[in-house]
């Protein structure tokens, strides 16, 4: 089941905190929750989105919001690993692409971040995906992410169906909460109102989130 705006926001699903006590969106109740999903190999979420999400944590956490960082992994499957994560968490080192971009623009001191990540971080849940899937998996897929597919003619939806279905079969791990909220790739933010509902699904860097919480807040 996918998450839907305006609905109840389902729980994040963990396969370890590897920083800070436990919790959940349900343990949050009369907070707002931002949870920022980033991956390991994801030289954009070093740049944009977990500098933003560290700027509202410090900005807003002590006034009501609740931030939470989820790696996740889909694609790169060597490199968005645990353990690659735990290294970030506990040294600061960074890897691949991330450290080759970073590096470039000034931004590590001897690869490492010159930062911490100063609030919870949790690992996706990473289920092996099945060679074979369903039909209906394909067209889940396709809805969710491709929401104009019907108006593609026949031959465009036959070519297109096709490469959704070589993507799916290249596919070695499911990110279950990447999956659940439907995401497009990362840096990515969730964002939750007070009430638990789901409010906003956002991709990179759109200048909306700051506002968007300040908002919340006022609820």
């Amino acid at each position: 089941m996918v998450a839907r705006i305006g609905a109840k926001a389902p729980n994040i699903k963990v396969s370890k905190w590897v920083q800070g006590l436990p919790t959940n969106i349900d343990k949050e109740k009369d907070n707002v929750v931002l949870v920022e999903v980033f991956q390991v190999n994801c030289p954009g979420c070093f740049l944009y989105g977990i500098p933003e999400a560290i700027d509202i944590h410090k900005k807003y956490g002590e006034d009501g919001v609740t931030v939470m960082g989820m790696a996740t992994a889909f694609e790169d499957y060597d490199k968005n690993t645990l353990e690659n994560l735990e290294l970030l968490l506990k040294t600061g080192e960074v890897i691949g692409e991330t450290r080759n971009v970073l590096a470039q623009y000034g931004k590590l001191d001897d690869n490492k971040l010159p930062y911490k990540i100063p609030f919870r971080v949790a690992m996706d849940s990473l289920k092996n995906e099945p060679a074979d899937f369903s039909q209906s998996k394909v067209m889940d897929f396709i809805e969710t992410q491709f929401p104009d597919f019907r108006t593609y003619n026949e031959q465009h939806k036959a070519e297109f169906v096709e490469r959704v279905k070589q993507y799916l079969r290249s596919k070695q791990y499911a990110a279950e909460t990447f999956e659940e909220y439907a995401l497009r790739g990362t840096p990515s933010s969730i964002l939750i109102d007070k009430k638990g509902i789901l409010r906003h699904v956002g991709f990179g860097q759109n200048g909306f989130l700051e506002n968007a919480i300040q908002t919340l807040l006022k609820e």
